[in-house]
């Protein structure tokens, strides 16, 4: 048999969606490809090659990384069906993305490993799927499934929960603290992001994730404070006093603050807690949970002093914006009464 002979009416080199010639079973019938020519093709020497049940690559050879990555999609999109009975909410009908290391490497992520170097590419799905993992596509089922993101054309997990996924399989302390601090230390997401998918996968019960969160929250707050002297300065706004503590004159302790401007009695803390997640969001805007932090804030503003929250995403992606927000509430001090007089001390 000629294999050069095109099948369909539609030549084969045009099959493949878009530029990777990776399709599946179906697709290929629907262009009018048999199942026994799909069968010959993808015998040991034949044009073509089986990557995963239902999921063929039209060349021989080893497939790219963005061709692995196609085929797992292919795979987890059109093998096995929903649970019948189970509605479809706007998570369980979102498409599948990948997630885990290939993700991460996606992300651009320097300690991820290659992405032809993984043995398997994960793959989030919602939990109602019924589908198993083969070949190098493992399944990773979610509960609640986030909005991707199209990275290189790829539908991929936000980082923070792409970060979960893969430390869900790290057993190496080392590697887990790698990733958690280039997170952070790259822009890729806040602390607290990450500290609530944690939280959310249930990872927080391993000692070597504690040991790598500890470091995580350490870094995330270091260069939060950094940006804060950085947009004091770079916009001009008087200088506080930093890292310091409060306290009623022979009196009770009041707790620290970052930043604080004592004849203005406006103070800044940057609010490291994790929030709960908005619909739709895939970082850390949205409404904060309760915490001791509210009790300490309300403390102080009984006493005339303005606290400015600052959060880490904000004081990273929008320093103007911030800067702003402080420069408002130092020139609101003229319109209020005189605070009360409070003892700063170094902390």
């Amino acid at each position: 048999m000629n294999h050069d002979t095109p099948l369909s009416p539609v030549p084969l080199h045009h099959l493949a969606d878009g530029s990777c010639p990776v399709l599946t079973t179906h697709q290929l019938r629907a262009h009018g490809v048999a199942p026994a020519e799909i069968a010959d093709r993808c015998r040991p020497g034949g044009p073509w090659q089986q990557l995963l049940p239902g999921v063929h690559l039209l060349h021989q050879g080893p497939p790219t990384s963005q061709e692995r990555l196609h085929a797992a999609l292919l795979y987890a999109r059109y093998r096995g069906p929903s649970v019948p009975a189970q509605p479809r909410t706007p998570e369980t009908a979102r498409e599948p993305m990948i997630t885990g290391l290939a993700a991460l490497a996606l992300h651009g992520f320097a300690a991820a490993p290659p992405l032809l170097s993984l043995d398997r590419i994960e793959v989030l799905v919602a939990r109602t799927r019924r589908l198993r993992s083969a070949g190098f596509a493992r399944i990773v089922r979610g509960a609640e499934l986030p909005v991707p993101q199209q990275v290189t054309g790829v539908p991929t997990a936000p980082a923070a929960r792409a970060l979960a996924d893969a430390v869900a399989g790290l057993a190496d302390g080392a590697v887990v603290r790698r990733l958690l601090t280039e997170a952070v230390r790259g822009g890729h997401c806040e602390a607290a992001a990450v500290v609530r998918e944690l939280t959310r996968a249930r990872l927080l019960t391993r000692p070597h994730v504690v040991d790598a969160v500890d470091a995580l929250m350490a870094e995330g707050r270091a260069l939060a404070e950094q940006r804060l002297y950085d947009a004091v300065r770079a916009y001009g706004l008087p200088e506080p006093v930093w890292n310091v503590d409060l306290r009623l004159p022979g009196g009770p302790y009041l707790g620290g603050v970052d930043a604080y401007w004592p004849e203005y009695a406006v103070a800044v803390e940057i609010d490291t807690r994790a929030p709960r997640p908005a619909a739709g969001d895939a970082d850390d805007a949205g409404e904060l949970c309760t915490a001791p932090g509210d009790e300490h804030q309300d403390r102080l503003e009984r006493l005339g002093v303005i606290v400015v929250r600052c959060r880490p995403r904000t004081l990273r992606e929008a320093p103007e914006q911030q800067a702003t927000v402080i420069r408002t509430a130092l020139m609101a001090a003229a319109d209020r009464e005189p605070a009360a007089y409070l003892t700063v001390l170094p902390r």
